[in-house]
This record gives structure tokens, C-alpha cells and sequence, in this order.
């Protein structure tokens, strides 16, 4: 039986758990060259782990689930021991001997938060639809990433285009909506795996560059300035692979969106003092978490991307992916304590 969506609530989250191990460089050195590790702190990682620790920091008043494969090892207990006190609902992990816990070296340079990574795919790559329980979910929201980074999501379907289209699919057919994050790769897989998943896509939210290769265009000029017009021409062409009802592309400078309706909204992100970035990693995780909590409270898009837009200013304060994030009043504090920058683009 089909839970209508005015019974629904809460939001679910399958896909990449990792533990990421960040390693905090006096530098990001040339190939062959050496960098001094200054500090370390292992912290969990993915779009699941991220999204979902972020709304619940956040203080979410509605239920948060996982869902994943992890290994039967300690990087498997330790996301589970990170998760518990938070109150998200970690039933939905499975665990396996077949595979380690997936994990990701990365490495941030000090003072820039530029950083690489070198990740292990380990479990993730065994997440398959058979570990999402679709008629058994309560949520009015389930979001799913890293496409690209899932082996069993991402190959190819002969009736869905990607394995991930069908489980998205069914999930809109349960009446719960539908929402996707891609993994930043520098690859020509996009157009192969992304676009066949849009078509059981309500809210797309990536980052410039990911939305950028989906769908062939440049959301940048040559010398790394944001095209603003190529941003738009991206969103569209996004919007045209499917039925969504939202494209939200965030980036350094801010966050555009832009509605089934062609409606379209644009916020700066907060000029953040000297000294104040500790490490980016999870930050787009974090503005997804603010956006997605915006539209489970039926925000004004306005103040949803505005949101989203504090939440990966304060991931930034800290090196680990979540541990910045705060509750929303102190969240919402960061846009009054600090100026915001132009829209990327005039709406």
C-alpha cells in the first residue's frame, strides 16, 4: 500500500559510507615531493553519513535513516559508534565480510583547504537496490549519492539505462521524492551514468563542475572565473533530462536553482574571515543537508539555499566533514556574523 505524501515525513539516505582519513599538509606537494602531515583526525564520510549527521547536528525535528553496506571490521564499527547519540536510524546498514569498510586518505593543505583523495571502494561498491526496503520506508525524502562512486548503482540496466534509475524509480512510485549528489571525478562517465537516473529525479543538487560534465558544458571560462551564463544554460539542460522539479548547483561563489516552472533563485556564500577554513571536506555535503532540511520544512527557496549555504560555511570551520556543523539558530548566526557575497548570477 502507498503511504501518501502528506503522511510522510522525515528523510532517508543510502549510498557511500566511508570513514575518511584527514591528513591536514603544509602544502599539497608535485608528484615525487614531499609534505610534512601536521595533524590527523579520522572522521565518517559519503553522502549518507554526511547529509545525515549534518541534519542531525542540525537538530532536525524529523526522522533521519541510513542505508549501505559496510564491513565487518573496525572502520565499520567506527561509523556505527560516530552514529550512536546522534538519533539516525542505523538500521538499514548491512554488514559484510565479503568487502572492508570503504575508506578515503584525504589530504587538505593548511590555510587553503585545497585538497586530493584517495579513496578505497571497498563495501560501497556491493550497495545494491535489495538493501533499500522501498514499500517498508516512512520518509518523505530519500536521497541517494555518490553516483559514480556506487559500482552496483552505477552499471548499466537494460530497461532503466542505470540499476540506480530503477531503485529511483520505485521510490517516486511509493510517493516519497527522489534526490541525487554526484561525486566530483575527472572522467567521461557522466553523461553515461548521470542522465539516465534524472528521469526518477526530483531534486538534483551538485556542485558546478559535477553538473557541468553531466551534461557537456562548461559552468567555467579558461581562467576559472564562473560562467554565469553557462551555469544557466547547465541548469536547463539538467532539467530537460528528466522531471525534476528543482536543479540546485552550489559552488565557492554561492548557489543557483532553478524550478520545473523556470523559476530562478541565486544567493552568495559568506565571505569567511582569514584563518577561518580548517578543511572543505564535506562542505557540498553540508549545503545539500541545509538545502534538503529547507525543503522538508517547506522553506522559501530563498531562505532553504541560504541555509545551505551557512551549513557548508560552518562544515568549513572544522577539518573533519560534519563535526562544524551546529544547530540551526547557531547555523543561521554565520549569515548575520559574516557578509554575503554577490549572487553568482542575476535572477
Amino acid at each position: 500500500m502507498t503511504v501518501p505524501e502528506s503522511a510522510r515525513r522525515g528523510i532517508a539516505s543510502g549510498g557511500n559510507w566511508i570513514v575518511d582519513r584527514v591528513k591536514t599538509l603544509d602544502h599539497l606537494p608535485a608528484r615525487g615531493m614531499l609534505a610534512n602531515i601536521l595533524g590527523e583526525v579520522h572522521s565518517t564520510g559519503g553522502a549518507p553519513a554526511n547529509v545525515l549527521a549534518d541534519l542531525a547536528r542540525l537538530r532536525a525535528p524529523f526522522p533521519l535513516a541510513g542505508h549501505g553496506v559496510i564491513g565487518r571490521d573496525a572502520d565499520g564499527q567506527f561509523i556505527l559508534d560516530q552514529f550512536r547519540g546522534l538519533g539516525v536510524d542505523m538500521t538499514g546498514l548491512v554488514r559484510t565480510a565479503d568487502a572492508p569498510t570503504s575508506y578515503t586518505d584525504v589530504m587538505s593543505e593548511k590555510g587553503s583547504g585545497e585538497r586530493a583523495f584517495f579513496h578505497h571502494r571497498g563495501a560501497n561498491a556491493l550497495f545494491g537496490p535489495e538493501h533499500v526496503p522501498v514499500s517498508a520506508l516512512r520518509c518523505r525524502i530519500f536521497h541517494l549519492g555518490y553516483l559514480l562512486l556506487l559500482d552496483r548503482m552505477d552499471a548499466a540496466d537494460p530497461e532503466h539505462g542505470i540499476v540506480a534509475a530503477g531503485l529511483l524509480k520505485a521510490l517516486r512510485a511509493q510517493g516519497i521524492r527522489t534526490s541525487v549528489d554526484v561525486v566530483s571525478e575527472d572522467s567521461d562517465r557522466f553523461a553515461a551514468v548521470v542522465p539516465p537516473a534524472l528521469k526518477h529525479v526530483d531534486y538534483l543538487i551538485l556542485n558546478e563542475i559535477e553538473a557541468g560534465r553531466s551534461v557537456g558544458q562548461n559552468t567555467r571560462r579558461a581562467d576559472g572565473s564562473l560562467d554565469a551564463e553557462g551555469l544557466v544554460s547547465t541548469a536547463r539542460a539538467l532539467m530537460k533530462c528528466g522531471d525534476m522539479l528543482l536543479v540546485a548547483i552550489h559552488m565557492p561563489e554561492g548557489a543557483y536553482l532553478e524550478t520545473r516552472a523556470g523559476r530562478r533563485y541565486a544567493v552568495g556564500s559568506l565571505e569567511l574571515p582569514s584563518g577561518f577554513i580548517k578543511g572543505t571536506v564535506g562542505a557540498g555535503d553540508a549545503f545539500c543537508a541545509g538545502l534538503l532540511y529547507g525543503l522538508h520544512e517547506a522553506m522559501d527557496y530563498n531562505s532553504a539555499l541560504r541555509l545551505g549555504c551557512c551549513c557548508a560555511a560552518a562544515s568549513l570551520s572544522m577539518p573533519g566533514a560534519t563535526e562544524g556543523v551546529r544547530p540551526l539558530n547557531d547555523v543561521l548566526v554565520l549569515g548575520s556574523q559574516f557578509p554575503a557575497r554577490p549572487p553568482p548570477i542575476k535572477v
